[in-house]
């Protein structure tokens, strides 16, 4: 009897291993995490029937801001079902736990300690969702507000290559800017005109005044999008065409490098994501 101990004990071992491998596909949902190496990630399918001729399906891989979580995303539902209703798959990474509040936050900061390397996870959760939920990987946008538009704006700048285009809202660089970007991008950078809490010109959080090394202050957007227009290689520095019917002020440079695209969209309010914005970030990225 006492024989099959052994085989007893790593048996049970090889099940509790098992709690640690990543979900399968078809176990992953809006409510049940997807498992990949460095994090995780929550995922939600249209109800949209899928042609045959249109076997993969175009995704918005959504960053969440600060103190929120992949799965507290899908508490939006205004924005989410907006997506939804316009066949994108909707993914949902999360960023890292914070040790001392609830929460969880991402390491965008170049200049700062770093507590994951967000780029290679990102690319991790977009190779994972190519894999096993049949995404179409020209069709993904990176998007995120607030911290997370600041993920998605280093993430571009870093690695512009890593998707095929990038919508932050509510958030971009930090101070000091970046000196510059590693190659051209497609962006369209959307913000609150009167955004008290990452207002357009930034603010200093803590550690002084902008002139004081190691401050913590936010990065001025309109500089932002000068760094943008530098790395595209527009022609002037003022736009080249506006819009201003509707809730978003946009202005466009088009006479850039072949396969880039800027756009800059202003909208009346602060810190919030507007209704009918994730409307225009598809129909811009499918007029592409």
């Amino acid at each position: 009897m006492h024989s099959k101990l052994p085989k007893l004990l790593a048996f049970c071992c090889t099940l509790a291993g098992l709690t640690h491998l990543p979900q399968p596909a078809e176990a992953c949902s809006d409510t049940t995490a997807c498992l990949v190496d460095g994090g995780e990630y929550y995922i939600k399918h249209p109800e949209t029937e899928i042609k045959a001729s249109d076997a993969k399906q175009p995704a918005v891989i959504y960053i969440h801001g600060f103190g929120g979580s992949g799965e507290g995303v899908f508490r939006n539902t205004g924005m989410t079902q907006a997506f939804l209703d316009r066949g994108y798959t909707l993914i949902a990474p999360s960023g890292m736990e914070m040790p001392t509040r609830n929460g969880r936050t991402w390491s965008f900061h170049p200049d700062r300690t770093q507590l994951r390397d967000e780029v290679t996870f990102l690319q991790t959760v977009r190779d994972d969702v190519i894999a096993q939920h049949n995404i179409d990987p020209d069709r993904i946008i990176l998007s995120g507000f607030s911290i997370g538009g600041s993920m998605v704006s280093y993430l571009a700048c870093a690695a512009p290559t890593s998707f095929p285009a990038y919508a932050p809202i509510g958030g971009s660089f930090w101070r000091p800017h970046p000196n510059g970007c590693e190659g051209h991008v497609r962006l369209l950078h959307t913000h609150g005109w009167t955004d008290g809490t990452v207002p357009l010109e930034g603010r200093v959080l803590r550690g002084g005044d902008i002139t004081h090394v190691g401050a913590l202050a936010q990065g001025d957007v309109f500089h932002a999008m000068d760094i943008w227009r530098q790395t595209n290689d527009c022609i002037f520095l003022k736009a080249d065409s506006y819009e201003t019917e509707g809730l978003f002020w946009r202005r466009k440079w088009d006479r850039c490098l072949p396969g880039s695209a800027l756009e800059f969209a202003l909208y009346p309010g602060g810190h919030s994501i507007p209704k009918g914005w994730a409307d225009m970030v598809v129909d811009w990225f499918e007029a592409l």
